[in-house]
């Protein structure tokens, strides 16, 4: 049975407070990019990048960061067919890029992920953003903002549901 820990109103607030951080990091500096990861990362990087619009008026743009083919466990487990990679035209030269997902886990998709950015250009600076951080990491990657820390046994599972894909906006633990 899942039990859900976290509804619209704390996902808002969640997202309200990364965007006041990212804003706070930037200080001052242009060329902010947020790059999604399929599929809801695309989603929360869409409302982070109006929440930051709204905080500090700038051009903000944002993308989309297919990792699929960069996974390296990409041979043991099954994988969702591929959706496009959507860099604004500008490209990611010289900017700072947010990475945005819903939930880290083991930490492989960020580090294909950075490959994948690498494959597109060079950033001055690369940030990660992610809804639920549930522990249990693999490789020594960390999340620069965090909605919220989650901790979790192995064998459960952590599902985010958004609006713009699920219907409703909620976070459960099954």
């Amino acid at each position: 049975m899942a039990r859900i820990v976290l509804t619209k109103p704390d996902i808002d607030r969640a997202l309200t407070r990364i965007g006041h951080e990212i804003v706070e990091s930037q200080r001052g500096r242009t060329g902010l990019i947020f790059l999604g990861i399929p599929t809801r990362g695309v989603f929360l990087a869409r409302r982070l990048a109006e929440i930051v619009a709204r905080i500090e008026p700038q051009e903000v743009a944002v993308g989309t960061l297919d990792v699929t083919m960069y996974r390296d466990d990409i041979q043991q487990k099954s994988t969702r067919a591929t959706a496009p990679t959507d860099i604004p035209a500008s490209g990611i030269d010289g900017t700072t890029v947010i990475l945005v997902d819903d939930v880290l886990y083991s930490g492989r998709t960020v580090r294909a992920a950075l490959d994948a950015i690498t494959a597109l250009g060079r950033p001055d600076v690369v940030r990660f953003a992610v809804l639920v951080d549930r522990g249990h990491r693999e490789l020594p990657i960390r999340a620069d903002f965090v909605g919220k820390n989650l901790p979790s046994a192995l064998d459960e599972r952590v599902n985010v549901s958004l609006t713009e894909v699920d219907g409703t906006d909620e976070v459960s633990i099954a």
